[in-house]
């Protein structure tokens, strides 16, 4: 069974950083693209950034554009999302997401909760 586990998550104060880890039990060269995703309460769920696992070409939601970096370790089979400038409104449970096929977002993670204080 997939299982992607998130670490990292915590409270910080706004223009601060936190660095985000995601692990998962999907082997290597199954992965097509690893991401995040974040949900506000009351919010939908909005993408954050995601990688190719392949190659580590990134995309990123413009709001989150220069000051979040997302990146992977291929040798310990994780991705990571490093949130500088943290802002208010980037208060959400961050998710990690796995495309194993390229054909949409297959396996999500529980969730870890970031909190931005003003």
């Amino acid at each position: 069974q997939v299982q992607l586990v998130e670490s990292g998550g915590g409270l910080v104060q706004a223009g601060g950083s936190l660095r985000l880890s995601c692990a998962g039990s999907i082997r290597t060269f199954s992965r097509y693209f690893m991401g995040w995703f974040r949900q506000a309460p009351g919010k939908e769920r909005e993408f954050v950034a995601r990688i190719r696992w392949s190659g580590g070409s990134t995309y990123y939601a413009e709001s989150v554009k220069g000051r979040f970096t997302i990146s992977r370790d291929n040798a310990k089979n994780t991705v990571y999302l490093q949130m500088n400038s943290l802002k208010p409104e980037d208060t959400a449970v961050y998710l990690c997401v796995a495309d194993v096929d390229g054909k949409g977002w297959d396996y999500w993670g529980q969730g870890t909760q970031v909190t931005v204080s003003s």
